[in-house]
């Protein structure tokens, strides 16, 4: 009998096209980073600050040599697999065929995977905003005068320094990426306190790039993903919640301490064999995104909730 593997049927070409696809406006996997597992289940890598503990690593002749393991099992992850269809009518086909240029194919590929992004984004953000995820030293909400929407008496500066120290006190490391909703981020660039700490520099307008200076952290990323509910109304997916987080630079193993991972089956997202189908007069390509984001180091991360009015 062949395998699984064997059975399914991809288009290589239009999977190369999904494997890169990276929504700009999305930035779950900054915090989430993707990393391929090859079963659809297994055990959640956690990690505490054993990673980080100083160990005497000298050895006296003869004597045992002293181990460790980083990383523990705590829970099991189970892969959540997405699939959608997009389908090209004939008649769109023979109209493109008419204009140099046009890749109906790719085309509607990259629509698919706009709603897959989006679908992540909120997975990711709803967990990063998880205020029960985290322990009383590693979150804060904020209200009245100490939101920062309040010019005169928040201190935006004191309230990030406060959360890196608390991840920190706990992990020994600091936390090299701050998330900023879009609607925070607003309020940030007119900050008297962010401005005063910028108004000397070459640019003198707040950007992400500034704002990781003034913070003193590797990277800010501003969550501006917006999505519509039944009834059409906007929903703002990072809502007024900062996140702070440690996460490597660099992803080679699932046993790399992080804020979180995107637990995704290898070579996915795919797109499967294309196949027409007679009754709509359509080719429809199916494609198919097996994944699961997971906090793996809440105590490398801070939750600041309610950072606005």
């Amino acid at each position: 009998m062949p395998s699984s593997a064997q059975r399914r049927v991809i288009d290589p070409i239009l999977s190369n096209v999904v494997l890169g696809y990276k929504h700009p406006e999305h930035v779950g996997m900054e915090l989430f980073p993707r990393v391929p597992v090859n079963v659809s289940a297994g055990k959640i890598i956690q990690f505490n600050k054993d990673a980080f503990l100083l160990y005497n690593t000298a050895r006296a002749p003869g004597s045992a040599t002293k181990r460790v393991q980083f990383g523990y099992a705590a829970g099991n992850y189970g892969l959540s697999n997405h699939a959608l269809e997009a389908v090209v009518p004939r008649e769109h086909m023979r109209d493109a065929e008419e204009v140099p240029g046009i890749d109906l194919a790719s085309g509607a590929i990259n629509g698919v995977m706009r709603i897959e992004s989006l679908s992540l984004e909120k997975e990711q953000a709803d967990l990063a905003r998880d205020a029960a995820k985290y322990d009383a030293n590693h979150k804060a909400t904020l209200s009245g005068t100490s939101q920062w929407s309040d010019y005169a008496n928040s201190n935006p500066i004191s309230d990030v320094i406060a959360g890196k120290q608390a991840v920190r006190s706990s992990t020994g490391i600091y936390p090299n990426v701050i998330e900023i909703p879009s609607l925070v981020m607003d309020v940030l660039k007119e900050h008297p306190k962010i401005v005063e700490k910028i108004k000397y520099s070459e640019r003198g307008i707040v950007t992400a790039d500034i704002l990781a200076a003034v913070f003193g952290v590797a990277k800010v990323i501003v969550g501006q993903a917006i999505a519509f509910d039944d009834a059409g109304s906007a929903i703002d997916i990072w809502g007024k919640d900062v996140v702070l987080a440690y996460v490597p630079t660099i992803v080679t193993a699932l046993e790399e301490p992080s804020f979180g991972y995107t637990y995704t089956m290898q070579n996915n997202p795919m797109v499967e064999q294309p196949y027409w189908e007679n009754g709509i007069k359509s080719w429809v390509y199916g494609t198919q995104y097996e994944r699961a984001p997971q906090l793996t180091g809440i105590t490398s991360g801070f939750l600041i909730q309610n950072a606005v009015a």
